[in-house]
């Protein structure tokens, strides 16, 4: 938990040294799909928009066809741009309620420092690398489940658990079982792909324990496994409850943007099971938006979870 309050602490400096120096931004981009443009106030031409880039009131925002744009206000409300065309910046403003967006704020800005482009070139440019290749370590499983080592609590009804495999593995069709602290199995799913939701609140699911063994099998060969892995309740979800309502009552989850914003909420709390489901429903609900991929391997290598490494 330690690590988290540093994060937090960090990342609220590094932020209000941002505010300090610009404080007449209107808009902060947080996500950006497409060949989306913004003529600054006073220029000539547009330039090409880049995550992390501030707009203000007298800049015009050109979206392309098919464009995702996640936009922060200066508020901590969001914004999401999907139509082409022009658009002023100052009428994007009027669309945004800014009541009541304290605890938003403070999340929405936590989820800007992570996604900022300028912060993290070297992760991004790590990201993007082409040709690179996944290796196993010696020791390393087969499969390798999404999920905190250590202290993998779960506050939500759901989870959406990932995995990760290498590249040249040719399986694509997993066995997944769950089990109760007893060792009993409670559930079996066959799933394809890499991704399974798992549901707390199905009969087979609940029990006053709140512990869940998970194992991932490939199907043609059950020798390849993640092993298992262990989720559990945290010791007191009621800690939780106030700063989850406050974030409820000023933000909706019904928009991947706004599902980012969960997902800082969680990481900041220690939830990492919770904050990759949040990144996870965001990255399903658009596939495309890069930026929301990149800030779920950013919480993955932030939170110490083991993935294949990566080489030339």
């Amino acid at each position: 938990m330690r690590k988290f309050v540093s994060i937090a602490i960090t990342t609220m400096l590094v932020f209000a040294v941002g505010v300090a120096n610009g404080q007449g931004y209107t808009f902060r981009v947080l996500a950006n799909k497409g060949q989306n443009k913004v003529k600054k106030e006073g220029a000539a031409t547009p330039v090409a928009l880049k995550t992390g880039a501030t707009l203000s009131d007298g800049d015009q925002l050109i979206a392309s066809q098919g464009a995702y744009i996640g936009l922060m206000h200066k508020s901590g409300k969001t914004l999401e741009v999907r139509t082409p065309g022009t658009k002023k910046v100052s009428d994007l403003a009027k669309m945004v309620n800014t009541k009541s967006a304290s605890v938003s704020s403070r999340y929405a800005k936590f989820l800007a420092s992570k996604m900022n482009e300028k912060e993290q070139p070297n992760y991004r440019q790590r990201l993007n690398a082409t040709g690179a290749a996944k290796r196993a370590l010696a020791g390393d499983e087969q499969i390798k489940a999404l999920i905190p080592a250590e202290d993998a609590s779960v506050l939500g009804d759901k989870a959406i658990v990932t995995w990760d495999v290498l590249d040249d593995m040719e399986e694509n069709v997993f066995i997944v079982t769950v089990k109760n602290i007893f060792d009993e199995e409670i559930m079996k799913e066959e799933v394809t792909g890499n991704s399974v939701v798992l549901d707390f609140t199905s009969e087979q699911m609940q029990n006053e324990e709140g512990l869940w063994i998970i194992n991932v099998r490939a199907k043609e060969n059950q020798d390849v496994s993640s092993g298992d892995i262990a989720i559990k309740r945290p010791e007191n979800p009621s800690q939780y409850a106030e700063g989850l309502s406050s974030l409820k009552a000023e933000v909706d989850e019904d928009s991947p943007l706004n599902k980012v914003i969960y997902a800082s909420f969680y990481e900041e709390n220690g939830l990492i099971v919770d904050a990759l489901t949040a990144i996870e429903e965001a990255i399903q609900m658009n596939p495309d938006v890069e930026d929301f991929k990149i800030l779920k391997k950013d919480i993955i290598e932030r939170n110490g979870i083991k993935v294949y490494e990566e080489t030339e």
